[in-house]
């Protein structure tokens, strides 16, 4: 998408009282307008992605781009917040529904009313008599009865289906604005985060990768190739127009570097990645924000941090001095390190935890290591049943190798939480079992040339339960 050409810019600076806004609650772009737009400009504004909506009496875009923000900022000069909440606007759109809800309402119970009048001319089952100087008359009177009647149900069904819209409405309203879904919503916008700064990770890599390839052998080979591990670095052509003369490998390298520096200067990209890390402050600041990290700073953290940023294959290190670096093969993100493009960044302790903060990342907390997997000899083993509640399954075992059990199906082969909850247990299908596979029953394995555990009381107790 282009941004407005001259002809319609002229027309732009023509229009006045001309609105555009902005509400981070729907991610949505309104234009307010007191002119009718030309057909042209109509046109341009449907090209844009926005739509008229009658009733509210304004152009709306499903959602926000660049292209779209510079097209309003064409019109109205900026772009302001939106003053009607999405809590307004839903019952606003309630209202109207309920609105015509009672309308339909009020003319079912006039078709049935009219309906019921004419009915009368049928009291007591008078039949319409066949031949007779009145036949026509009934007939006619039978037929606006009917169709009053017809009129009054498809009135009432209208009636019914803006009720449940204007339900449906507010109900919607209410939903986006839970915890749960505004956490989703964010989870959402750390994946788009993520792929607009993978793509910039890619142009930086390959443009990386043509400006080390001098050599002409190195440069038809990597044309040959045509990909690095992060994507394609070259139209897939490029190998077989070397080969037919039509460009030289030198050539080739100076058209690729152009092109991707032009990419990533004119990208927006960079637009992008602002504009999602304003809707995370906006989704996180109602959710009350996001608490400075207070637990123990470790590389593995600092590595998480930067993948969920978008970082490619960061590496972090605690350095002599104390402070904490990550090093990626591209330039990280120009949120992490400002204006200056560096593939290294070193700070210390304090000034990573207020970069968590400031980009509104909450480390995941650390959750509980699953019991250990024992392998030792019992007549059986018992475990929960994961299909039915309050009801125990019980395993006999059988002894077999560890290449026997991995011949076994993955699908077929699990482990099982013991009845104390303390350790887990292999288990599988029957392999001795002669009759069909889904009616095989699962028995607990004891591996013969693996390590033996010793029975945990926790089972032994349990055990002598049983017993006693």
């Amino acid at each position: 998408m282009t941004t407005p050409h001259s002809e319609v810019i002229e027309k732009l600076e023509q229009l006045d009282d001309v609105e555009a806004t902005y509400s981070p609650e729907d991610n949505k772009l309104r234009i307010y307008s007191t002119q009718r737009f030309e057909d042209d400009l109509y046109a341009l504004a449907k090209e844009y992605g926005f739509r008229w909506a009658p009733k509210q009496e304004l152009f709306v875009a499903p959602s926000w781009t660049p292209e779209r923000e510079d097209f309003c900022l064409a019109l109205a000069g900026e772009v302001g917040p939106e003053e009607t909440s999405l809590a307004d606007r839903a019952a606003a759109k309630a209202e109207r529904l309920t609105g015509y809800a009672d309308k339909s309402k009020a003319k079912s119970d006039a078709h049935y009313k009219t309906s019921d009048e004419l009915s009368q001319a049928f009291w007591m089952g008078q039949p319409i008599l066949v031949g007779h100087h009145s036949e026509g008359k009934a007939r006619r009177t039978q037929e606006k009865m009917h169709n009053h009647m017809r009129a009054s149900v498809e009135a009432d069904k209208k009636q019914r289906r803006y009720v449940s819209q204007a339900n449906s409405v507010e109900s919607h309203a209410a939903y986006k604005n839970l915890p749960k879904v505004r956490r989703n919503r964010i989870k959402s916008l750390f994946v788009d985060l993520r792929k607009f700064q993978s793509d910039l990770n890619h142009h930086a890599l390959s443009l990386s990768t043509w400006e080390q390839t001098t050599s002409d052998t190195i440069i038809t080979e990597l044309a040959r190739h045509c990909h690095i591990r992060t994507g394609p670095v070259t139209h897939y052509d490029s190998y077989q127009r070397i080969i037919d003369g039509e460009i030289t490998p030198q050539e080739l390298r100076t058209s690729r570097i152009e092109a991707l520096k032009r990419v990533l200067e004119k990208t927006n990209r960079y637009r992008w990645i602002e504009h999602l890390l304003n809707r995370l402050a906006y989704e996180t600041e109602l959710l009350g924000g996001v608490a400075c990290f207070e637990g123990e700073l470790t590389p593995t953290i600092l590595q998480t941090f930067a993948r969920a940023y978008g970082v490619d294959k960061p590496k972090a290190t605690k350095t002599e001095s104390g402070n904490f670096q990550i090093k990626s093969p591209v330039p990280l993100p120009l949120y992490f390190v400002g204006c200056a493009s560096s593939n290294t960044l070193e700070m210390t302790e304090i000034d990573w935890r207020g970069l968590m903060k400031a980009v509104f990342y909450e480390v995941p907390e650390k959750k509980d290591a699953k019991p250990p997997i024992l392998n030792f000899k019992a007549e059986r083993f018992q475990s929960a049943s994961i299909y039915h509640r309050n009801v125990t399954d019980s395993f006999g075992q059988i002894e077999l190798t560890k290449e026997q059990y991995s011949k076994i199906y993955s699908d077929e082969r699990s482990t099982r939480l013991s009845l104390c909850g303390r350790f887990r247990f292999k288990v599988c299908l029957d392999p001795n079992y002669k009759g069909p596979r889904y009616q095989a029953p699962r028995v607990a394995v004891f591996l013969t040339d693996s390590k033996t555990h010793p029975i945990p009381e926790s089972f032994a107790s349990v055990v002598d339960m049983e017993a006693a």
